[in-house]
């Protein structure tokens, strides 16, 4: 079996998803209620005893909500991050050991199980973000969130990805006449806050134009702001942008948007 993808949460709201192989499984961010993802690896027919890593990419609460009791529920599972982030989650896992902590860099890329793991730095307020990328029989996913900029490091990790999910935060618009203060709408808009839909359609026309095989990847737009942003509108942007480049959905790439509440079945490449 080839890498499988599910999300079980995107939004400002919390953010969580599953990577999976024949005989590994991998969470990338608990940002929801260990309640919740328990129902929803239940719902995924996926035995505890297979969860093998937790991946954080860095120690905000919509990404470690769910930390502790993920790893009370898999107790095989060990948590991987940076070193800034672990240092900065302790106190917010209470279940975290320095046993059960593997620290990763960007230097190299690693196994979980089956799974070969790559870590990558993203732009944000945090200590040490990461993204990250996962690979097995030539297939690809990558998942790159809370970053305010896309730099040459995160476009050349993403690569030939089959399945990218990309940040697709908020319209620019909508935030720069929202409701939102002063000094939060900067701190969204900074190369150290999130990406924009206009961002995010760049960033994707750059990765279908440097695919070296022939390929249609699907591509998950992420992390929607419930506030300055909705499905219909990152769709509308990066479609627009899309078709400037002679990019179409459908024929280029299949593009959706990840559903902040529903989880469905594993997309398997």
């Amino acid at each position: 079996m080839n890498l499988a993808f599910c999300p079980l949460a995107s939004s400002s709201q919390g953010n969580s998803y599953v990577i999976k192989s024949e005989d590994t499984i991998l969470l990338l961010d608990a940002g929801i209620t260990g309640i919740r993802i328990e129902k929803a690896l239940k719902f995924l027919k996926v035995r505890e005893r297979y969860v093998k890593g937790l991946l954080i990419t860095h120690e905000h609460i919509d990404h470690v909500k769910g930390a502790s009791p993920v790893l009370t529920y898999a107790p095989w599972c060990n948590i991987y991050c940076s070193k800034g982030t672990a240092a900065n989650i302790k106190s917010k896992v209470s279940t975290m050991t320095d046993e059960r902590t593997c620290i990763v860099n960007t230097k190299k890329s690693f196994m979980i199980g089956d799974i070969e793991v790559k870590a990558f730095s993203v732009s944000h307020d945090a200590k040490e973000p990461l993204a990250f990328s996962f690979k097995k029989n030539g297939k690809k996913i990558s998942v790159v969130t809370d970053t305010g900029k896309v730099t040459e490091e995160i476009q050349k990790a993403i690569a030939d990805s089959d399945i990218l999910v990309i940040e697709s935060n908020h319209e620019e618009n909508i935030l720069l006449y929202g409701k939102y203060p002063y000094h939060v709408k900067r701190r969204i808009l900074s190369d150290e806050g999130h990406l924009s839909n206009v961002a995010a359609g760049e960033c994707i026309c750059n990765f279908l134009k440097s695919l070296k095989t022939p390929k249609i990847p699907y591509v998950f737009l992420a992390h929607l702001s419930q506030e300055n942003n909705t499905p219909q509108q990152a769709i509308l942007t990066i479609r627009n942008i899309l078709e400037e480049q002679d990019l179409y959905i459908g024929k280029d790439l299949r593009l959706d948007v990840i559903d902040s509440e529903e989880v469905n079945d594993f997309i398997v490449i």
